[in-house]
């Protein structure tokens, strides 16, 4: 068999790839998880160290940028040295962090935890991402792109409804968080690690960790058509994520400290459902929608923030979560289903890269703009402005609908030597002579 080809691809049995892809998508799973855990535990730092919004800012912001570090330079790493290795040491990285957070005394240890913890997470969800578009079959390369969306916003869920618990119901509910995700970083690290590799070798590994922001060719177009609505979303992502603990107590000082982290995990949940909701439907119509949704989602966050209380505030979160799980998986179906495996690590970090920056640079000047002007005028500015952002991109995204109704997003990617061995698992890599049906067939669909 060729040097440049997985060692097993053509060995690959059916219910192994299966498992395999189960295995990738809960670590994409797990990794969210593990970054939307802190955040029903920010009132208990607060409580604890006095630490000022401003500070919670910070380690929200030190994880943000570690993650978009990691993302410009290791995104593309596996795309040359492939999927297992990265994934390997990044979650044994993944481990350390959630140890380090576990044994955190004060703000110093907490904002180190978190960039470790950004740098972890930035190297592995492209490796996992990737490993799940190599492991989908051909004919629907739509599923994989509905993994890389879904796993992650389910994962979130998962997080925050976990340490609300905790913080609810444990006396220790940091530590016993953080220890029980290192042990799962540990685990899946050691069962990636007796995975076949799903991705050729290639050189150039070295002059990937160069810093770059540019997609690959194939995905320009569709991230240009859709980038406007994915910042607008993962703006309020970050919103509700980072501030949510602060805003709540600002609507109804009597809230419970629970209700930060139910109010993301509110968002993160009817994330999940829009996703499952949409599955199957036309993404640009589907971006167009969610982006639509923005709007009453921002207009029932300004009444709760004039009286209308903690019930307008939820159903802005469940609005906004919506319009996040239905823009999220349209632009990834866009972005990821037509592209050959040495270009798919590598878009989506681009993907990350724009997702990531539009959830922490607002929210970060929105930590810094709440001290200077106070929180209430601060979050009228921060919905109001993902609102316009919304707006705009609903009617760029609809134009460009319409000048394309048939975009190439929405064809399958034009197969690769890899993606035949895994449709005929039997086929020896080195028959090109006589090709199959149904390669003729995929052949034809690139066309």
């Amino acid at each position: 068999m060729p040097a440049d080809l997985p060692a097993a691809s053509g060995r690959r049995r059916p219910g192994v790839r299966a498992a395999s892809f189960a295995l990738h998508t809960s670590v994409l799973a797990a990794l969210l998880a593990a970054s939307s855990a802190p955040t029903p535990l920010y009132p208990l730092y607060q409580q604890r160290w006095n630490l000022s919004a401003l500070t919670i800012t910070v380690v929200f912001a030190a994880y943000a940028l570690a993650l978009l570090l990691a993302l410009t330079t290791a995104g593309r790493l596996s795309d040359h040295l492939g999927r297992r290795p990265v994934l390997v040491g990044a979650l044994a990285l993944q481990a350390v962090a959630m140890t380090l957070l576990a044994a955190a005394d004060g703000p110093g240890l907490l904002i180190a935890a978190r960039a470790l913890q950004g740098a972890a997470t930035g190297a592995a969800t492209t490796a996992a991402g990737a490993a799940l578009l190599d492991l989908g079959h051909p004919d629907r390369a739509s599923r994989s792109a509905r993994a890389n969306a879904i796993a992650p916003i389910a994962g979130m869920a998962a997080g925050v409804l976990g340490s609300t618990l905790l913080v609810r119901f444990t006396a220790h509910p940091a530590s016993t968080a953080f220890v029980a995700l290192a042990a799962l970083s540990a685990l899946q690290a050691a069962a990636v690690a007796f995975t076949e590799e799903t991705a050729a070798r290639r050189p150039g590994a070295l002059r990937s960790l160069r810093p770059r922001l540019t997609p690959p060719p194939a995905a320009r177009r569709a991230l240009a058509l859709s980038g406007t609505g994915v910042a607008a979303v993962w703006a309020l992502g970050g919103y509700y994520s980072s501030l949510g603990p602060a805003l709540t107590t600002l609507v109804d000082p009597r809230a419970p400290r629970t209700a930060g982290g139910l109010l993301f995990l509110t968002l993160t949940t009817a994330a999940a459902l829009a996703m499952a909701a949409t599955r199957g439907r036309p993404p640009a119509a589907t971006a167009v929608a969610g982006c639509v949704l923005v709007l009453p989602s921002a207009a029932l966050a300004l009444a709760a923030l004039h009286g209308a209380g903690l019930p307008a505030l939820f159903g802005a979160a469940a609005l906004a979560g919506t319009a996040f799980g239905a823009v999220t998986q349209a632009a990834m179906t866009m972005t990821l289903a037509p592209l050959h495996q040495r270009d798919r690590a590598a878009a989506l970090a681009s993907f990350h890269v724009l997702s990531y920056l539009s959830m922490g640079l607002p929210a970060m000047a929105a930590g810094a703009l709440t001290q200077l002007h106070g929180p209430r005028l601060t979050a009228h500015g921060y919905v109001t402005g993902a609102a316009v952002l919304a707006l705009v991109a609903a009617v760029s995204l609809a134009a460009g609908r319409d000048r394309d109704p048939g975009p190439r997003s929405a064809r399958p990617a034009r197969t690769t030597e890899n993606d035949h061995l895994y449709a005929h698992p039997h086929a020896d890599p080195h028959d090109h002579q006589h090709p199959t049906k149904d390669t003729a067939h995929h052949a034809h669909l690139a066309r």
